[in-house]
């Protein structure tokens, strides 16, 4: 089944399924019904002091179904303002929609679902849509379809706006399809993030300090950390220099740099005592850019490669905040490179090796590569002139050819649209353990900063020289690439990662002497231990271990003390039995200095 003919499904089931809810509930108030990856959703706002409730969307999965037999037609057409809004009279959130589509010029059509021999008069369900959709509900596989949760959301996205009640629903072109995304879906469901941080105690939050603010305990910061520090080693290996800059700036340099005018509402804004406007950053880039121009650099000098791991600020509306994934404190591994036009390609070329390096590392698959450039018929979106835009996206597809040699065409996208404002970049993509897609980090280049902020270099001439500049981050965020990376793993981290790698469990309390010891080599190995005294029995405690996902569960009593080993357990392979204390402590070391995973 081609990929417009699932769509044209999913966006048909939206239809029907505002049908089944209009059938239960007639003076409910419809939102959009959008198809989004894997299925579908629709938003409604029903009369005070009704909810839906599971037993609901039982009920419209069956009245859906009874609909795809009844073979109904869709047709669709194209109207005038007035007739739109006399067909939609009593729907306010399409009268909305249809005043803003006539300011904006934009043709309005509407579709329904129409009767076939019920005998009665008028149209079964008419909605405000473009298309397109199955020519009849015949078309709509019925046991491939089904309603899953209900959520949420805020009419265009605005907390000021009234909140509507969302039915997700997901489609598929057979029935084979739908069970195996379901219970992908359960799987997905055992290794959320939100219930994992809480369960391996990495992360919480507190309403105290506000939505969206994550917390990160003493094992989520070590996780952090060691992740960071790996990027960071990689960049060093690469001339990087780090680099310290505040959280706040002056909304002057924002102004500067294009952000104010493009992202003023996510910014989170701070007055002060003297009437002044500062910022809470939402991006480093301008500091970094100021951090470069404080003095004359001469083409020698160049690249000119900074890196900080900081916080930026977002304001996220509440309706879409969600565990680690969208949150409103977002610590970046950012990092920046000044250079010249002719050092672009080998910058560029450092930084894709860091990416492969580190996911490679982390467990992922291979990734693949989108381009993201600007969208020509939306010049007003980004900045910067069309001939500049048309030679760094050259530059980018000159890059990627040479890496990718004759698999380009195969391997890579072309992403109209996506670029950031100020310049294209190269995305890289790669899938989770269930194959869900995951866009993970991103080489920007940005022509536009430079000129804003007046960014050049000395050249060979004795004349200054405009500069280049490179925007990278490889986790992007360090929140969001743990939500996915937990998730990945399903919180079995690999050892160089996992926060405790080994826990000591002595038998009974007379053999807790020798479990400190071997304890004690543990840390002085550089392997990070606990020590699990026998307060509770010895089943009791492996079973926590195993909650817990610590790699090694070392078992001693009797026997392991006179041979000086210990008892293994490891949280992938079962039980591994008996091997001497060193033995165990070089062939972890060894395991951990691999990053084997």
């Amino acid at each position: 089944m081609s990929g417009t003919q699932i769509d044209n499904i999913r966006h048909s089931l939206a239809h029907l399924l505002a049908a089944a809810v209009v059938k239960k509930y007639p003076k409910a108030k419809l939102g959009i019904g959008p198809t989004i990856e894997d299925g579908f959703y629709y938003d409604f706002l029903l009369p005070a002091g009704k909810k839906f409730s599971p037993e609901d969307l039982k009920e419209f999965e069956k009245t859906m179904r009874e609909l795809t037999k009844q073979n109904l037609p869709f047709s669709g057409k194209k109207v005038t303002s007035a007739e739109a809004k006399k067909l939609l009279k009593d729907q306010p959130f399409k009268l909305e929609l249809i005043s803003d589509f006539t300011k904006e010029k934009l043709p309005l059509t509407v579709y329904s679902i129409l009767r076939h021999d019920s005998g009665q008069a008028g149209d079964l369900f008419t909605d405000l849509c473009k298309g397109g959709h199955v020519k009849s509900t015949k078309e709509i596989p019925a046991d491939a379809f089904r309603l899953t949760k209900i959520a949420g959301a805020y009419w265009r996205g605005d907390e000021k706006n009234p909140q509507l009640q969302r039915i997700y629903g997901v489609a598929f072109g057979t029935k084979q399809e739908l069970e195996t995304h379901m219970k992908m879906l359960e799987e997905a469901e055992k290794r959320d993030h939100r219930r994992l941080g809480a369960e391996l105690d990495l992360f919480t939050f507190s309403e105290l300090v506000g939505g969206g603010l994550p917390l990160f305990t003493p094992k989520g910061t070590i996780l952090r950390d060691i992740l960071d520090n790996f990027v960071w080693e990689l960049r060093k290996a690469r001339g990087y220099e780090r680099v310290d800059i505040p959280h706040i700036a002056k909304k002057d340099l924002y102004e500067r740099s294009g952000h104010w005018e493009k992202f003023r509402e996510d910014i989170f804004q701070i007055k002060t005592r003297e009437g002044h406007t500062f910022a809470m950053k939402p991006m480093n880039c301008p500091h970094h850019a100021q951090i470069y121009a404080r003095k004359k650099w001469s083409y020698r000098e160049l690249p000119q490669r900074y890196a900080s791991t900081t916080k930026v600020y977002r304001d996220e509306q509440t309706g879409e905040l969600m565990g680690l994934s969208r949150v409103r404190s977002i610590t970046q591994d950012d990092a920046h490179v000044f250079c010249r036009k002719s050092e672009i390609a080998e910058e560029m070329s450092k930084i894709w090796d860091i990416i492969e390096e580190f996911y490679g590392a982390c467990g992922f698959p291979e990734l693949s590569v989108y381009l993201s450039f600007h969208d020509p018929k939306e010049a007003k979106k980004y900045l910067g002139s069309p001939a500049v835009w048309k030679e760094a996206e050259a530059a980018l597809t000159t890059l990627v050819k040479k890496r990718l040699g004759p698999s380009f065409d195969k391997k890579v996208k072309v992403e109209v649209g996506e670029a950031a404002f100020y310049g294209p970049k190269i995305d890289f993509i790669t899938k989770d353990s269930l194959g869900r897609k995951l866009q993970v980090a991103t080489i920007q280049l940005d022509m536009n900063m430079p000129e804003r902020f007046d960014l050049v270099c000395v050249n060979e001439n004795g004349k200054n020289e405009r500069i280049f500049m490179i925007h990278a981050a490889i986790m992007g965020s360090i929140e969001r690439f743990l939500a996915a990376f937990i998730e990945h793993t399903a919180g079995k981290f690999p050892l160089w990662l996992a926060p405790i790698q080994a826990t000591v469990l002595p038998v009974g309390e007379k053999f807790e002497a020798y479990g400190k010891k071997v304890f004690e080599a543990l840390q002085n190995a550089g392997i990070r231990a606990e020590l699990s005294i026998a307060n509770e029995t010895l089943g009791k405690r492996i079973r926590e271990a195993e909650v817990q996902k610590i790699p090694y569960v070392l078992v001693v009593g009797e026997k392991e003390e006179k041979a000086k080993s210990v008892n293994v357990r490891h949280y992938k392979h079962g039980q591994e039995g008996e091997i001497a204390v060193q033995e165990f402590l070089a062939k972890t070391r060894e395991e951990i200095e691999k990053k084997a995973r």
